[in-house]
This record gives structure tokens, sequence and C-alpha cells, in this order.
């Protein structure tokens, strides 16, 4: 497996993750991040960075654990979408031994705008991947792991059979954990959200991640209705399965909009929704149209919960996967205290 090389910035709000293929870290003559990680954005003009505000603060990861769970990362060759994505809460989840495992490769078939991870056409899928994954779960203990995947629209399944296989894989090689998947759309991929849904995890989430306005823009090779298909079409096929869904704010969108999605939601019958601020990765990226404040994120975790979600997570940087295991255990919870409770999931 090719090295991949890391090159770690810190500014005074967030740490910037820098992948550089087939160039050592510092070296003058390696192509700008984005030319390598994001082709189709080279000619675009460039989207200034603002400087964030006071409430969006992370420090670099020192922490000694933090380092045990990169080791351990490395050592089975795995991919996570805490790097590839510039998650801004690496340095506390790896600290924690919470990572959230990227299968199916690096390189993405999409290229939303809001997204740092590499868009091209991705190699072959690895066959030894699934146990590689469970292995590396057993290995950390964990009791719930999250695992999501690049879109792979040049597969004719969009990797839904691999998705079922690490699904197995880990329920063999460490029966105690608790599965969540953060699934691609499978937009054209008949077969694909049931062959994942039949693999039984106990959360499957899939990001609607903006409003339809703005989809031509920042989620141009997706569809709204699609995503909001899977969602409703996986609660139908097993209703056991607690389903979650997530949306970037301070794109553009208006309060309204917002509450739109979140009543779309409900009408897929989805349990758990998770809001946080939008971050730019680099300045060929979308630009952040405003900063949302802590107190507008309250306002929004309460018109959610009023219109019936078991659970809500909406603060700046929350993000898809940001406390997943505590989440799932409050999730789990808020379900066994309903009067109609429904089944418990395969993991619970």
């Amino acid at each position: 497996m090719p090295a991949v090389h890391i090159c770690r910035v810190m500014t005074t709000t967030r740490l910037t993750i820098d992948h550089r293929a087939g160039s050592p870290p510092g070296r003058p003559d390696a192509p700008p991040a984005a030319a390598v990680r994001h082709p189709e954005k080279a000619n675009r003009p460039d989207n200034p960075i603002q400087r964030k505000p006071a409430w969006i603060r992370v420090k670099a990861p020192t922490h000694p654990v933090y380092h045990e769970t990169r080791n351990l990362i490395r050592e089975h060759g795995l991919v996570t979408v805490c790097e590839e994505a510039a998650c801004p809460n690496i340095g506390e989840c790896w600290s924690h031994r919470h990572a959230t495992m990227m299968i199916m490769g690096d390189t993405c078939t999409r290229a939303c705008s809001f997204c740092n991870v590499r868009t091209g056409l991705p190699g072959p899928l690895a066959a030894d991947e699934p146990d590689r994954v469970a292995d590396a779960v057993a290995r950390m203990g964990l009791l719930h792991v999250v695992v999501t995947s690049v879109d792979r629209d040049d597969l004719p399944d969009g990797g839904a059979a691999h998705f079922a296989a690490v699904i197995g894989a880990i329920r063999a090689a460490s029966p105690q954990t608790t599965i969540e998947v953060l699934t691609p759309d499978f937009l054209r991929k008949p077969g694909g959200i049931e062959t994942v849904a039949a693999a039984r995890p106990d959360v499957f989430n899939h990001n609607l991640e903006t409003v339809p306005r703005l989809y031509p823009s920042i989620r141009p090779g997706a569809r709204y209705y699609q995503s909001l298909r899977l969602l409703d079409s996986v609660k139908r096929i097993d209703p056991a399965i607690f389903t979650k869904s997530g949306l970037m704010v301070g794109l553009g969108e208006s309060r309204s909009e917002i509450a739109q999605v979140m009543d779309d939601l409900r009408i897929a019958d989805v349990d758990f929704l998770t809001i946080g601020q939008y971050l730019q990765p680099t300045v060929k990226h979308a630009a952040v149209d405003r900063f949302v404040t802590p107190g507008e994120f309250a306002d929004y975790a309460s018109i959610a919960r009023g219109k019936g979600f078991l659970l809500v997570s909406a603060t700046p940087l929350t993000r898809s996967s940001y406390h997943a295991d505590a989440d799932f255990a409050a999730l789990r919870a808020a379900r066994q205290a309903m009067p109609d409770a429904k089944p418990t999931p395969p993991g619970a």
C-alpha cells in the first residue's frame, strides 16, 4: 500500500490535515493540495477563507492515545473520514479511540463543493478490507463503530455488498460492538439500499447535507428526494434499525428551509438529526455564507425535538460521527422510554 504523507498545520481555530500524495511533506515541488485532491476545482475562482469566530476552537492533538489510534489505523492500512474530510474534532475523538472508518478507498466519484475528500477515478475494492476493519475494531475494543465510504458510482451496486461484508466481519470479530453506517445515496443502484439494510446495522445514517435549493451548487451529483427515499426505505425494510441524517448550516440556507427539511425527515420517520457548522476546507471549496451562533444551534435543536426526533445534536462542531457512541446509547434509551417501544436493533 502506498505511503500516505500527512502534514498538519495549526491555525488559530482548527486543525487542517493536508495529504500530498506521492510527495513527502514540505517538499518544495509538491503541488498544491487542492490541485492534487480536487482537480475538478482547480480552475474555479478562489473563495477566501473567513476568520472563524471564538466559539469554533479546537486544540492540536497531543494526547498519547491519539497517536496510538493513528498508529493502529496506519498498521491496518485503513482510511478514516476523520483525516480525509479534515474533521476539526479529530484530536478529541482519536484521543478517546473513536475513529470513523472510510471504506472502499480514499477517492470519490462525486465532486461536492463542500467536501475535502479526494475526487477522481477510484481503484478496485480491496477484498481483505472487511477483515482489516474488523480486526482494528476488535483491537481498539470499540463498543460502537461508524463505517462510512466514498461514493462509488463506478460500481454496479455502489459498494453495497462491500458495506454488508464489513458489517458481517465486524459482527464476527467483535460481537459486542454496535455498528453505525454512513452510506452514499445509491443513486441509480437498484438493490443497494436493500443489501445494506439486510446486513442489519444498528444505525443507518445518510446525510441530506443541505436544503434542496442548494443541491445544484453544493451537492450537484446527488438528488434530494433520492436521499429522502433511502432513509424512508430503510425504515420500511426494518423498523428496528435506527435512521439518522445530518445537515450543514452556514451555506446560505434560511431558517424556514431547515424547518422544512426537518419535516421531510420526520415524514420518513428518521430518528436522529445532527446539525453542524459548514467549515470551508480550501479556497476552491464553497464559501461560508455565515457562522451560525451557538444560540441559533440551540434554537434548531429545540425546533427539531418539537418535531418528534428521538435525538438531536446541534452545535457548531457537531459532525455525523461526533460522540456517536454516547449518542447511540442515548438513542436506544429514548426508544426504550417510548410507550410503544419498537423492536431492539440487532447489536443493542
